[in-house]
């Protein structure tokens, strides 16, 4: 139940195939967790806009951070997440970066990635990021913290920065971070 319950809080809304891959379940078991997490009203099954997927209740989010704190482990991660704030900050930066390129006439100009040195500034601080994340993540002393690394290097190898509908960096990063913050009890406020 902790894995479904964290790789639904990890993926916001998601089917259960998604659900499943993320923890490398299968898709069966996930369903039979999904609908066990429903009936306790842990998870809530919704549709709109064409799509369609489970979320967390607030019960849900609660009985998941209940199951992450009984793993224990908690020191090991607040020292990783010590080492990531800063990180996130240059994270947070080179998105802003890839998206916006700021001219004398607007300071929000949108990026339009006609600039190759800009651009491939922006890659070298990801790079720096990639090789920042390796022994962070090998510091994780629990499974279900592994591959962020792995994820975050084939997103870049693959240019894929800020997309939302691939495992982007940004999205690696934001999973980690909520990862690591659920672990800790912290919200990202």
């Amino acid at each position: 139940m902790l894995l479904v319950l964290h790789a639904v809080r990890l993926l916001g809304f998601a089917d259960a195939r998604a659900i499943a891959r993320r923890f490398s379940l299968s898709v069966s078991e996930t369903q039979d967790a999904l609908a066990d997490a429903e009936a306790r009203g842990w998870t809530a099954y919704s549709s709109f806009a064409g799509s369609s997927g489970w979320s967390l209740t607030e019960e849900g989010r609660a009985e998941n951070e209940r199951l992450l704190k009984a793993e224990g482990q908690t020191a090991a991660v607040q020292e990783v997440y010590d080492e990531f704030l800063p990180l996130n900050a240059l994270l947070q930066q080179a998105c802003t970066d890839w998206q916006l390129k700021p001219t004398a006439d607007d300071p929000l100009a949108a990026n339009d990635h006609s600039d190759p040195a800009w651009d491939a500034g922006v890659l070298h601080e990801l790079k720096a990021l990639e090789r920042a994340l390796v022994p962070l993540n090998a510091k994780l002393p629990l499974p279900r913290f592994q591959g962020y690394d792995a994820r975050f290097a084939h997103a870049l190898q693959n240019g894929w920065v800020d997309r939302s509908d691939v495992d982007s960096c940004h999205r690696v990063w934001f999973e980690l971070h909520e990862d690591l913050i659920a672990t800790l009890g912290l919200t990202r406020s």
